[in-house]
């Protein structure tokens, strides 16, 4: 039933069907036609999979993103990430880092993130002087910092496969997404002091910084708030995303007063499409899961692993490469969703903490997210600096391989996600 369930999938993929269509006529397929149950289970699997209280947090902290983003407050964050990099030699390129940071702590979504800040930043940076090509590699990476700092969907999206607090996950994702950040900002200014850019003259003054930081902070204070919250028991990560909307109305209602009903309206819509697509996505997966445990896939494939590697660090090598292959033609949220369950009594029978299999996993994915042939946040930015594809994956090379090392750390340092 599997082998009829991963083929039917490929097939459906090929044919460019939406990945949670494919995901559920695949399962439908597998279990109808290979194992002769009634279909009555997919839609058992479909729905059970929604009754699940920690998924409200999903639309809810897309709303508080797409709340915050929308309107002021994310153009006083652009501000400020923009003349903060400025006193560093490539700093156009490493304002798309810095925005990835501090848009990071309130979006959660790479893909949102790339579409974003691309749109606005890599015109800017053109005119700049910095290649299309250039300026797409640098977006299409930094997207990726924000699926690591709270709050992040795919960290959730782990949670929910794995059992692993979400909490713990939010709390570990900090530093290895500030190490990422740091790696790229220090990759940026490498290019740029290689290639003799040129250093913009329009650093900001120390008081017109505090101006820009006083006017972003309520942003800037969202992830801390959060990871406060978490952490000390005031709420659970569901309550918590429900408080987050309500600040961030609070924000544009009170503070900022740019929050009008067309916009409102349109932020909700924009979140509601987001949280269909992952919903469908989720509930396709449940299926899918529910073939892989019928057919002792997970334990199946932990045995063989640990008898025919043995050592852990080849094991999670390779889980590594895995991934990577993985990540490239599938999307970062079915792939943690149908690898989770596998992946995680392979972690428990080499010692490996859960939490760290799930920032290996959500980074190892991120990077899946701008590697040809399908990568996701590639697209969206060689599209925007209007470049080829090939261009662009020509100047990847070096954030990929800050990428890399970030994900070597995470996967053998225990010490930078267990705390």
């Amino acid at each position: 039933m599997t082998l009829a369930l991963v083929l039917s999938f490929t097939a459906l993929m090929l044919l460019a069907v939406p990945v949670g269509h494919a995901l559920v006529l695949s399962s439908a397929f597998a279990i109808y036609f290979f194992a002769g149950l009634p279909l009555s289970i997919v839609v058992q699997q479909l729905y059970q999979q929604t009754q699940s209280f920690p998924m409200l947090a999903l639309p809810f902290f897309m709303l508080a993103g797409t709340l915050m983003l929308g309107g002021t407050l994310g153009n006083e964050l652009l501000a400020f990430a923009s003349k903060v990099m400025q006193r560093w030699k490539g700093g156009p390129l490493a304002t798309t880092v810095a925005a990835s940071v501090v848009f990071g702590g309130v979006s959660g979504s790479a893909v949102a993130n790339a579409s974003a800040l691309g749109s606005v930043l890599i015109p800017w940076q053109k005119r700049q002087g910095y290649p299309s090509a250039l300026c797409a590699a640098n977006n299409s990476t930094s997207a990726v910092i924000d699926i690591l700092i709270p709050p992040s969907i795919p960290l959730i999206l782990y949670s929910l496969v794995s059992g692993t607090s979400i909490a713990d996950l939010f709390t570990a994702g900090l530093l290895p997404g500030v190490l990422l950040a740091i790696g790229l900002v220090l990759c940026c200014n490498w290019i740029a002091r290689r290639r003799g850019f040129t250093q913009t003259d329009d650093s900001a003054s120390l008081r017109e910084l505090a101006r820009l930081a006083v006017l972003s902070s309520p942003a800037l204070l969202l992830p801390i708030l959060i990871l406060l919250g978490l952490r000390f028991g005031i709420a659970t990560p569901t309550e918590i995303s429900v408080l987050a909307v309500v600040y961030a109305l609070g924000m544009s209602v009170f503070l900022y007063r740019d929050m009008t009903w067309s916009r409102f309206q349109d932020n909700l819509i924009e979140a509601g499409v987001a949280t269909g697509v992952v919903m469908l996505v989720i509930m396709g997966s449940a299926a899918v899961g529910w073939i892989l445990t019928f057919d002792q896939v997970p334990e199946r494939f932990a045995v063989w692993i640990t008898e025919t590697v043995q050592n852990p660090i080849l094991i999670i090598l390779s889980m590594n490469i895995l991934l990577l292959i993985i990540g490239m033609p599938l999307d970062l949220p079915p792939a943690i969703l149908l690898l989770g369950p596998i992946f995680v009594p392979l972690a428990a029978s080499i010692g490996m903490d859960p939490v760290q299999l799930g920032l290996m996993m959500v980074l190892n994915l991120g990077i899946g997210l701008y590697t040809p042939p399908i990568g996701t946040t590639l697209f969206i930015s060689a599209s925007i600096a209007k470049t080829t594809l090939g261009a662009t994956t020509r100047e990847l090379w070096p954030f990929f391989l800050v990428s890399m090392i970030v994900l070597a750390l995470v996967s053998y340092v225990p010490a930078l996600t267990i705390y």
